[in-house]
């Protein structure tokens, strides 16, 4: 550590261990709360919007706590009052959900409800730990440590806790707990009460730009001269559909469709995950070579073209090999999808799109469990995956479409 300038690496992997924790907690949740919630409501349009509750959530109130965080001054300085509240209430309900399940519904849904609350007060604070201890400079390679960071959470939430479901379904919940509990106990000791590098978070966080966007500029959008950016962003908000709404609903696919396991579900889930991550450097690669629109179209064929195969087969091992190639293909897709955005900016206008970007991406998570879950109470369980090929196939006719308006392709 520098006493110069107060950084170091140490502290940067301690809030990796956050966002660590966090992305393990949420991967647990979206693959087996639809199972609690199944025990009491048949509808999987009912349970997919109980799902995209959080993401509505985030967008009004992390803003707001984002904020807050930014002004508030005390001896703990002004993230840590939030994490001490927010991470330890969380992990408690959290722990308690699958107890809930088998009770009654009413007191699920008052734990889910606090639970969801407990993580939306602690996650705007978590993620403005690391500019508040990183210089400009390095920003961005401590980002990339802390997003691989919440990478490995996800693989380890549906490679290794995912297989505990089928032995007790609270293990997962539980042990997820527990490390949510480690990661505020590592917070806490090494993190600095008064970080060298405080800003304000609306800089770094996502919910942010998405709720200014809204509420500043989306009529801009429809302007003429905007038409192209238009498209593109509709484009994103399409295919967000077709993938938030898969990875919310694969589980109850799995269990009720072709008499899976809850574990079995998540591990298989878990290769989608583990490609995308192995490929993301890749895809970033071929995007530079091919350009990002070019990458993004291939990706938004092959994609649908493997969604649509996957209700011929019941093997999880076949299905397990057709998400991992999907995977490679979400990765040509979404390594590009916000440079690209970023892009039709030039460099007076990136503020403006990124907020647009967020915005569309993050409205989409909302409305995207339900509408797959609509889909197959109305049709039937593989109507999930031709749902969310057709959203990735629609999207490839706006992005083109954007494109071409703007003289690129």
């Amino acid at each position: 550590m520098s006493k110069k300038t107060g950084f170091s690496y140490g502290k940067i992997l301690a809030i990796g261990s956050g966002f660590l924790a966090l992305t393990l907690v949420w991967t647990v949740y979206n693959t087996y709360m639809p199972l609690l919630l199944g025990d009491f409501i048949e509808s999987r349009a009912i349970r997919g919007g109980i799902m995209g509750l959080d993401n509505l959530m985030a967008v009004i109130l992390i803003p707001v706590i984002g904020a807050w965080s930014d002004r508030l001054k005390t001896p703990l300085g002004g993230r840590l009052p939030f994490i001490i509240v927010g991470m330890p209430l969380a992990a408690i309900f959290f722990i308690l959900l699958p107890f809930m399940s088998k009770t009654n519904l009413i007191l699920l849904l008052i734990v889910d409800i606090i639970f969801l609350l407990a993580m939306t007060i602690y996650r705007a604070p978590v993620i403005a730990l690391m500019p508040d201890h990183t210089p400009v400079k390095k920003r961005s390679t401590a980002n990339g440590a802390i997003n691989f960071m919440g990478g490995i959470g996800a693989l380890l939430a549906l490679f290794a806790l995912a297989p505990l479901y089928d032995v007790n379904l609270t293990y997962p919940f539980i042990i997820g707990g527990i490390i949510l509990i480690i990661a505020f106990i590592v917070l806490y000791l090494i993190v600095d009460r008064n970080p060298p590098y405080v800003g304000r978070s609306e800089e770094e966080n996502e919910e942010v730009k998405a709720l200014q966007a809204l509420k500043n500029d989306i009529g801009k959008l429809f302007h003429t001269k905007y038409r192209g950016h238009l498209f593109i962003l509709i484009a994103i908000f399409l295919y967000f559909i077709g993938y938030s709404g898969l990875e919310a609903q694969f589980s109850v696919y799995a269990t009720e469709h072709l008499g899976a396991t809850g574990g079995e579900a998540g591990f298989t889930l878990g290769f989608f995950s583990l490609s995308f991550v192995l490929f993301a450097i890749p895809a970033g690669l071929v995007g530079s070579k091919l350009g990002k629109d070019k990458t993004m179209l291939i990706g938004l064929i092959l994609l649908p073209l493997i969604f649509i195969v996957m209700p011929f087969f019941s093997s999880l091992t076949t299905l397990k090999v057709l998400l991992f190639v999907g995977g490679v293909a979400w990765a040509l897709i979404n390594v590009q999808a916000y440079p690209l955005v970023a892009d039709l900016g030039g460099r007076t206008r990136i503020g403006f799109f990124t907020g647009m970007y967020y915005l569309f991406s993050m409205a989409s998570s909302i409305v995207a469990p339900g509408l797959l879950g609509l889909s197959m109470d109305l049709l039937g369980h593989p109507s999930l995956f031709y749902s969310a090929a057709s959203s990735f196939l629609i999207a490839f006719l706006f992005l083109r479409m954007g494109m071409n308006k703007l003289g690129k392709v």
